[in-house]
């Protein structure tokens, strides 16, 4: 369980990783997930962008593989507290770097990582858990996975993917989700059932509904962009 763990939280990593393309003078040109950057540009990531937004970001990376520690060895309590603290970073993180005019390249590149690396761990815990089934949660991470390849591509056509407010409301919405269900219905009672349905199941049909059409959204933005802009397809 800890391998299948593992192996699928490194894949969330690879749309993030820089790529390289071979120009027509052979010169290397480095790509990120969000822009098109030259590797100049990358090498001004240094101490000097250690912030307290940035440092909010790594510690919620930091507790990622402590949250499936706790959930998967019958700490379920714990892990909620470990998931709620790391969730409330992704919040004061943003906040900070806005309100303090700290946003950096280095946030920007480990923010969107340390998200879905969080909720991503969180769902495939509530698989070992036997509280999601393994399709949905298939779904979900696919399309995180889907959305994190489709970025640098449209960089790569000069084409930008803003963040849609159907997304935002995905990603609320999940992470009430995870809540509920780490909770479940023996914690919660059955002030938190509709018939016989307990919330956190209704949650996470609404999550996958909300996956497949923020999906759908970004695929068709992206296409007609590139439509207008002329270039091939």
């Amino acid at each position: 369980m800890y391998r299948t763990v593992a192996a699928l939280l490194g894949s969330l990593l690879l749309p993030a990783k820089l790529f390289a393309r071979r120009t027509e003078k052979g010169r290397i040109i480095v790509n990120t997930l969000e822009t098109r950057q030259a590797s100049t540009e990358l090498s001004s990531i240094t101490t000097g962008n250690w912030t307290l937004p940035n440092a909010l970001t790594a510690l919620r990376i930091f507790l990622v593989p402590i949250l499936v520690v706790f959930l998967l060895t019958d700490y379920r309590l714990v892990g909620l507290s470990v998931f709620i603290i790391a969730s409330l970073t992704d919040w004061f993180d943003g906040y900070l770097a806005r309100t303090r005019k700290q946003i950096t390249t280095l946030g920007q590149l480990l923010d969107p990582i340390a998200d879905k690396l969080l909720v991503s761990a969180a769902f495939i815990s509530l698989v070992g858990l036997g509280e999601a089934p393994a399709w949905m949660v298939v779904i979900i991470i696919g399309r995180e996975l889907a959305i994190s390849g489709l970025r640098p591509i449209a960089a790569d056509q000069g084409i930008t993917i803003p963040s849609s407010s159907l997304g935002k409301y995905k990603t609320t919405v999940q992470m009430f989700t995870i809540i509920l269900l780490l909770l479940g219905p023996s914690y919660l009672g059955e002030h938190f059932l509709v018939g016989e349905i307990f919330v956190g199941e209704i949650g996470l049909w609404l999550v996958v509904v909300l996956s497949l059409v923020s999906a759908a959204q970004y695929f068709l933005g992206f296409w007609k962009q590139l439509a207008r802009s002329g270039k091939p397809s």
